[in-house]
């Protein structure tokens, strides 16, 4: 696909959106982002794209058809340097109002990003309720590192195509406070993993290929998780600092440098 329209949801200063257009794809269509200062980035270098500030007030019908949709869901449940609290937590439960827009908007292609410092507690679940919404998905690990920074903040990329299966979609993924959250606060429609019975005695989701789908993602899940430990566990850029971790980018303890979020 040479040109394709983008929507970007929990958009920051337009990381994600930027690295799709480099690729070749957009333009950018329209961007959600509740931050003041981050809108004001992106009314800089995307002044005619169409801004919304709050996704919990949006509905997808609001919203211009795209062929992508692109976000990093807030990280702060799912971090290991959080509360841990998965995708039940307050702000990395604000997932629930992604899958909501995908689900209403139909994209052909989902890209989702976050930590893969906690990729256990969300790439499980997030990659099976996009297949049960019909898509099929592949997790990319792609370090800071590889593309040339100081520093490694390994990320994990989840891209999402429904080309050929979106009328075979499954049961839609539901919130359910009552479902255990181990491995990603999976929801109870969660296909039967490898070697073990659906969750909690619940019926198993009936589409090959969301069982397929998740099983792939919990073998992801673990595999990105032991390579984030990894990284922790060594040093990063070769240095220390009284025994801690030193990163040769200062101002922040992640997100982008100094001279590229300035408005």
């Amino acid at each position: 696909m040479k040109h394709a329209t983008i929507g970007s949801l929990f958009s920051g200063v337009g990381g994600l959106e930027l690295g799709l257009e480099w690729a070749g794809l957009g333009p950018v269509i329209w961007q959600v982002e509740k931050d003041e200062f981050c809108r004001r980035v992106l009314a800089k270098h995307w002044p005619d794209v169409e801004r919304y500030e709050d996704i919990r007030a949006i509905r997808a019908s609001q919203l211009r058809a795209v062929d992508i949709i692109c976000g990093g869901f807030p990280c702060q449940d799912v971090s290991s340097a959080g509360q841990r609290k998965g995708l039940k937590g307050p702000s990395s439960g604000l997932w629930w109002d992604f899958v909501r827009i995908v689900d209403g908007a139909r994209p052909r292609f989902v890209v989702v990003e976050n930590v893969a410092s906690g990729a256990s507690r969300w790439l499980c679940a997030v990659r099976t309720h996009l297949h049960q919404l019909g898509y099929r998905t592949r997790a990319l690990g792609v370090a800071a590192a590889e593309v040339g920074a100081p520093h490694i903040r390994r990320r994990v990329f989840v891209v999402a195509d429904a080309d050929g299966i979106a009328s075979r979609r499954a049961a839609r993924p539901t919130r359910d406070p009552d479902a255990p959250d181990a491995d990603g606060d999976v929801v109870r429609e969660q296909p039967r993993r490898r070697g073990g019975p659906p969750r909690g005695g619940e019926a198993v989701a009936r589409d090959d290929g969301a069982a397929r789908g998740a099983a792939d993602a919990a073998r992801d899940a673990h595999a990105v998780g032991s390579a984030a430990r990894e990284d922790l566990r060594g040093s990063w850029n070769g240095g220390r600092d009284g025994g801690a971790p030193v990163s040769a980018v200062r101002r922040m303890d992640d997100g982008f440098s100094r001279r590229m979020d300035a408005a």
